[in-house]
């Protein structure tokens, strides 16, 4: 049995070197995305650069340009299908063709699902999903027209598994992971396997994200640790793009939560909902606040502060590895006793 970066079926990767390449990143003002355009960029490629907070996109810019590498600034609100595919447009006339698309833009909107207003849940579905749906659209054509690509679109684990107060987020994460499954079948059967759809899986990421969600716990939100830097998920992603995979983890406590949630779900759910209950919140007492769902606030910062819960790294992978193999132990003793039941 395969699981995400466990032996799956390697997809075509770009057609050029990653310095003679273009590659689009949403989501780029901040977090995973900012961090994914500096690592291209050290690689020399050209990155275009989209998302709704322009001067934070300039900024970045101008650091990838620093690095050795060609920046295009591209500000688009992914929401809206005609702004994705004048990026698209855009970033072919600027450097010729488009080898690769990143889809990263995410919003969020934390709380009790019957709590969140159905506005910001219906914005969330937006940004999230239509966005990417909006993307691979807008790149096929020009993927096409290079001769093949790669797109990869930026998920969670929150995509394989689910963490309460997380409703709208949770659900986007699972269909975007559907939508690349069904996009990857179409394509190969239609003949157009040389453009690969990579799904990337992260756990905790230390960036600006949780700072800016939606919030109607009325309390401070956190990422449940263990917290992982953004670097790790960009240089996943750049791996992507040389040999691509249909699915990866990033982060080792992503892929122990995944072992845990297929093994024993039903176990895995109510152990991860206590953890998450328990974690995804701060002692500070919060206001509601809309967050970043509605209006741009990036500010061309990778890291979100939340350093402190590194540490927790070693400590809390290792209590997720004990979990996994204690549910792996149980899963197998259980399926033992059914089988001589089954026998007798």
């Amino acid at each position: 049995m395969t699981r995400p970066g466990w032996g799956y079926r390697r997809g075509m990767p770009l057609t050029r070197s990653l310095d003679a390449a273009t590659v689009v990143i949403t989501g780029a003002s901040s977090g995973i995305g900012t961090a994914t355009a500096y690592a291209l960029a050290r690689q020399r490629a050209a990155v275009v650069l989209a998302a709704r907070s322009e001067a934070a996109l300039v900024r970045v810019a101008e650091r990838c340009r620093e690095l050795g590498g060609r920046a295009l600034v591209v500000p688009t609100d992914v929401t809206d299908a005609a702004s994705v595919e004048r990026l698209a447009d855009r970033a072919a006339a600027e450097f010729g063709r488009i080898d690769a698309w990143i889809n990263n833009a995410a919003v969020s909107a934390v709380g009790l699902f019957d709590e969140i207003p159905v506005a910001e849940f219906r914005r969330v579905l937006e940004v999230n999903l239509l966005g990417a749906v909006h993307g691979i659209r807008a790149a096929l054509p020009h993927l096409d027209a290079a001769g093949g690509g790669v797109v990869v679109n930026n998920a969670s684990v929150l995509a394989e598994v689910a963490m309460p107060y997380q409703s709208a987020y949770n659900a986007t994460k699972h269909g975007l992971r559907g939508l690349a499954d069904t996009v990857r079948q179409e394509l190969r059967v239609t003949g157009r396997a040389a453009i690969s759809i990579c799904t990337v899986l992260p756990a905790s990421i230390d960036t600006p994200f949780f700072r800016h969600v939606a919030n109607h716990s009325g309390r401070e939100v956190t990422p449940p640790p263990p917290v992982y830097p953004p670097e790790m998920v960009a240089t996943t992603i750049v791996r992507l793009l040389r040999r691509p995979r249909r699915e990866v983890y990033a982060g080792g406590a992503a892929r122990l939560i995944g072992l845990q949630w297929r093994l024993a779900p039903a176990l895995a759910e109510r152990t991860l909902g206590w953890y998450a209950h328990k974690t995804q919140f701060g002692p500070g007492v919060r206001p509601e606040t809309v967050g970043n769902v509605f209006r741009a606030d990036a500010d061309g910062r990778r890291d979100g502060g939340w350093h402190g819960r590194r540490r927790q790294l070693i400590r809390m992978t290792a209590a997720f590895g004990l979990a996994a193999a204690g549910t792996a132990v149980g899963t197998m003793a259980a399926r033992t006793r059914r089988a001589r039941t089954d026998r007798s």
